[in-house]
C-alpha cells in the first residue's frame, strides 16, 4: 500500500510537528505525545482530557481548543496512550477546578486512564471519568469489554466542552457528560479494511463485493458480512439497528461520520437515506454534521450516530467552538 509518510516508526511524531507548524493556538508537546490548548489552564475552568490511538483524526487532538477539549494525549497508531501522558496533560490543564477524563470504552484506553486518574489524584488534581459507549452493533468486541466507544466521542466532548467554557463546574460537567453518552447510539459500516503504517496492508479480510456490518474504529468485527448493499440500504439497516436500542422522546443530533476514504460526495447521499428513514420513522432532526471526524486510517465506509437532546443540551451543542476539526460560532 502507498502512505504519505516517511517511515512508519515516525508516523504519529511527524503528524504532531506538522499540527504544530499549522496550528500555533495549540502547545504540542511531540517528544510527550501531548496537545494542549495554548491559554491552558484558564482560571475558574475546569479542564477537559481525552485521548486514545492515532488513526482515528481529527478524534481527539483536533478537538482541542475554546468550547471544546483542553487536552488530547495520542498513543501509537491504535494503541492506547500510557498514564504518563494523560497525567501530564491533566497537570497542564488543571485551574483548580478539576479536570474530567473523556474515556472511550477500550480495554487499555480504560486501564491506562483508571491509572492516570489514580497519579493525578496523588499530586492533589481532582479527577472525574466517563466512560464512552455508543455502539449498539456488538457487545465484548476484540478489544473491549461491553460496547465500544465510537461516535458520540464527539458529542460528549463538544457539549462538555461547552459547559465547561461557560464555567460550570466539575460535577455537573461530568452529569452533562454521561448524559450525552446514555443518549446516544451509533453503528458503523466498512466498505474496505483500514491499512495501518506498521503492516502496510489490510488488517483484516474483506473480499471484493462484500461489506461489514458492525464494524470498529479499529477494525473490530461486526455482526455480520453481505454483499454489497446500496447506501439506502446500509441507512436502513444501520439506523433500524440504532432505533432498536432506543426510541427517541426529543429530537436528536445526527452525525454521519466517514471513516477516512469515503468521499464527501458519497456521505451526503447517505445522510439523504438517513434522514429519510428517521423522517418514515417519526425522529425529529435537530442538527446534523456530515463529515470525517472519528476516522480509522483509510478505511471506506461510514457510521451514524443519534444523541437525543432537551433545549439545555442543544444549546451546549450550538454553543461557540474554535478547534482544528470543529469550529463555529467564533
Amino acid at each position: 500500500m502507498k502512505m504519505l509518510i516517511n517511515v512508519a516508526e515516525t508516523v504519529v511524531a511527524d503528524a504532531l510537528r506538522g499540527m504544530a507548524a499549522a496550528h500555533p493556538e495549540l502547545t504540542v508537546d511531540v517528544e510527550n505525545r501531548v496537545i494542549v490548548r495554548r491559554d491552558a489552564p484558564v482560571p475558574g475552568k475546569v479542564g477537559l482530557v481525552s485521548g486514545g490511538g492515532s488513526g482515528h483524526e481529527p478524534l481527539h487532538g483536533g478537538f482541542v481548543g475554546p468550547g471544546m477539549l483542553s487536552a488530547a494525549c495520542p498513543g501509537e497508531v491504535f494503541t492506547s496512550p500510557v498514564p504518563d501522558q494523560m497525567v501530564r496533560a491533566a497537570a497542564a490543564v488543571d485551574s483548580g477546578a478539576g479536570v474530567l477524563f473523556i474515556v472511550k470504552n477500550y480495554t487499555g484506553d480504560v486501564l491506562n486512564f483508571d491509572m492516570a486518574a489514580e497519579l493525578a489524584e496523588d499530586e492533589g488534581i481532582q479527577i472525574a471519568k466517563v466512560l464512552v459507549n455508543d455502539d449498539v452493533a456488538v457487545t465484548d468486541s476484540l478489544y473491549t469489554a461491553g460496547r465500544r466507544g465510537t461516535g458520540a466521542t464527539l458529542f460528549v466532548e463538544k457539549i462538555a466542552g461547552a459547559a465547561a467554557e461557560e464555567g460550570q463546574p466539575l460535577e455537573r460537567v461530568e452529569a452533562l457528560a454521561r448524559q450525552v453518552n446514555e443518549n446516544s447510539r451509533s453503528f458503523g459500516v466498512a466498505l474496505s479494511a483500514c491499512t495501518t503504517p506498521a503492516k502496510g496492508s489490510p488488517t483484516f479480510d474483506l473480499p471484493p463485493g462484500e461489506l461489514e456490518l458492525g464494524v470498529g474504529i479499529h477494525g473490530e468485527p461486526g455482526r455480520e458480512r453481505r454483499a454489497m448493499m446500496t447506501s439506502r440500504e446500509i441507512a436502513d439497516f444501520s439506523v433500524n439497528a440504532i432505533l432498536e436500542d432506543m426510541s427517541p422522546r426529543n429530537p436528536v443530533l445526527v452525525l454521519v461520520n466517514g471513516m477516512g476514504a469515503t468521499p464527501l460526495l458519497e456521505l451526503y447521499g447517505f445522510n439523504a437515506e438517513v434522514q429519510r428513514l428517521l423522517t418514515e420513522r417519526g425522529v425529529p432532526v435537530a442538527r446534523t454534521l456530515v463529515g470525517n471526524y472519528v476516522t480509522s486510517l483509510d478505511m471506506a465506509g461510514a457510521s451514524v450516530t443519534l444523541c437525543q437532546v432537551d433545549e439545555d443540551l442543544l444549546r451546549l451543542w450550538d454553543a461557540p467552538v474554535r478547534t482544528a476539526g470543529l469550529r463555529w460560532g467564533m
